[in-house]
């Protein structure tokens, strides 16, 4: 049994306001189009202590938010199960800073990678592809 972990951060600007990047967190509809595989099962409840749920095959995907300041912060705990098994506990941050008239989007996730079931590698690759999948939502 091991533990593995590891904080990345992810640095990205958009050409859209702060509101609008924030709005795709936010809005059910919007996250289920960048967040999760067409097909996938997706629920929010976008509020203080509201949970979001993303599962496809084996994996299930399940986080409480912590902290929401409009427009401007999210904070959120999250678990990944493959089947019956826990994968990865984290922590993420997602702070929405105004940059001219577009949006810097600054994310920070603290995991713990259990038993070599997932690797830190790939969850920067899949939270990057699903940041590069918001922009084309936001376009």
């Amino acid at each position: 049994m091991t533990v593995k972990h590891s904080t990345f951060t992810i640095d990205r600007t958009y050409p859209h306001s702060p509101a609008k990047v924030f709005a795709a967190w936010a809005d059910p509809a919007l996250k289920g189009r960048w967040l999760t595989a067409p097909g996938h099962h997706h629920s929010l409840d976008f509020r203080i202590g509201g949970t979001e749920v993303a599962s496809g095959g084996q994996l299930r995907y399940e986080a409480t938010y912590r902290d929401i300041v409009d427009g401007e912060r999210i904070a959120y705990s999250a678990t990944l199960h493959d089947g019956d098994k826990l994968s990865t506990v984290s922590q993420t941050t997602v702070e929405f800073i105004a940059d001219g008239a577009g949006t810097r989007l600054v994310l920070v996730e603290q995991g713990a990678y259990l038993d070599d079931m997932e690797q830190p590698e790939w969850r920067e690759q899949g939270t990057n592809s699903q940041l590069d999948t918001l922009a084309e939502v936001l376009s």
